[in-house]
């Protein structure tokens, strides 16, 4: 299975932020948003980085209060790890947990296409050994 199947032909509005927007409305907005991170964009809409709650979190333990008054593009992460639709789901679980993170952008021709998270993936394979599951139980009935 593949990122592609995950998305399942869904058109989902990405969430992005721009880089000089400041950690205090960063923080707001991911709250009000119920997400965990966010894809740093330039205004061309180029990805340039990845701003999560660990990178606010660690901006705040090492400037304390101050760092709330930071822009994004000093705390992001810019070294961003992506995947594509083409990617399968067992490399995004195994990028996820090799690299400690729980959010890829994923690109699709050079763009930003969608954000991948954990909790995507862990809801996809329950479903799919949920689907195995009922598979295997009715084939089961069917031959009794």
């Amino acid at each position: 299975m593949t990122v592609q199947a995950l998305l399942g032909g869904k058109t989902i509005e990405v969430k992005t932020i721009g880089p000089s927007i400041r950690i205090e409305t960063a923080a707001a907005l991911l709250r009000e948003n119920r997400i965990g991170a966010f894809p740093v964009v330039d205004p061309d809409g180029k990805l340039v980085g990845i701003l999560s709650e660990r990178d606010i979190i660690t901006a705040i333990a090492t400037r304390g209060a101050d760092g709330l008054m930071l822009k994004v593009e000093e705390v992001m992460t810019r070294n961003v790890i992506t995947v594509t639709m083409q990617d399968t789901i067992k490399d995004v679980m195994s990028t996820m947990t090799t690299r400690r993170i729980r959010h890829l952008p994923v690109l699709e021709a050079g763009r930003l296409k969608w954000v991948i998270s954990i909790g995507d993936v862990i809801k996809f394979r329950i479903n799919a050994a949920e689907l195995e599951m009922n598979v295997l139980r009715d084939y089961a009935l069917a031959k009794n």
